[in-house]
């Protein structure tokens, strides 16, 4: 049975992020970015097994494999894939907010790993820090003045669509205080009609209590 661990790893203005985790073979693990739209993202994992003899983490044999899917904020699925024990994961998003990314791995069709424990090293890259600039140097037979320009103007970009998202979760955030808001103001005055019902209502059977005994 899995036991899914959320990882909440905020967006920050670098944009890359390298890390390590360790995983059993029943087990799946999620991390959360928040990710504005149209927004490129890159991961890069790598895997090793721990050696009991050795008692130490070596490269994974080429067998083993890692599952990655990727859901947007509305819970679709934007990546389902099978990959190596060594692998590269690319998508872009189209709506803007906290994206779930889940690793797990095939451990249960692997024998060697059965009960045992996996490291892996994951990098994830967004926005204009996924692209591979020296690459896009050499296809596009760029100098290095044309490069930084191009540099720039993605460092723009990107800045724009952060901006707009923020603005969308600033949004959001209005409109659920407003809503909040109106909830507490009906609450309140349902109260006060409860309250006014019921004091009406003690006052009418005080009255009949006190006509009964004739004491008015």
């Amino acid at each position: 049975m899995w036991r899914p661990l959320l990882l909440f790893v905020a967006l920050c203005a670098a944009g890359t992020r390298g890390l390590y985790f360790h995983i059993g073979e029943t087990e799946k693990r999620c991390f959360i970015e928040e990710i504005p739209d149209e927004t490129m993202v890159i991961g890069n994992y790598r895997t090793q097994m721990w050696d009991k003899q050795k008692e130490a983490f070596l490269p994974s044999t080429p067998g083993l494999g890692m599952h990655v899917e990727v859901k947007d904020p509305d819970g679709k699925v934007v990546l389902s894939r099978q990959y190596g024990s060594e692998g590269r994961f690319t998508f872009t998003s189209h709506t803007p907010g906290e994206h779930q990314i889940c690793l797990h791995s095939n451990s249960t069709r692997m024998a060697l790993f059965a009960g045992g424990k996996l490291r892996v090293h994951l990098d994830i890259q967004v926005g204009e820090h996924a692209n591979n600039y020296p690459e896009i140097a050499a296809k596009d037979k760029l100098t290095e003045l044309q490069l930084r320009a191009r540099q720039l103007l993605d460092q723009v970009e990107q800045i724009q669509k952060e901006q707009d998202y923020q603005r969308y979760r600033e949004e959001r955030f209005r409109l659920t205080s407003e809503s909040t808001n109106q909830r507490v103001l009906w609450w309140s005055i349902a109260q006060t009609v409860i309250l006014i019902l019921t004091g009406i209502w003690q006052m009418r059977h005080l009255k009949s209590f006190f006509e009964a005994k004739k004491l008015v």
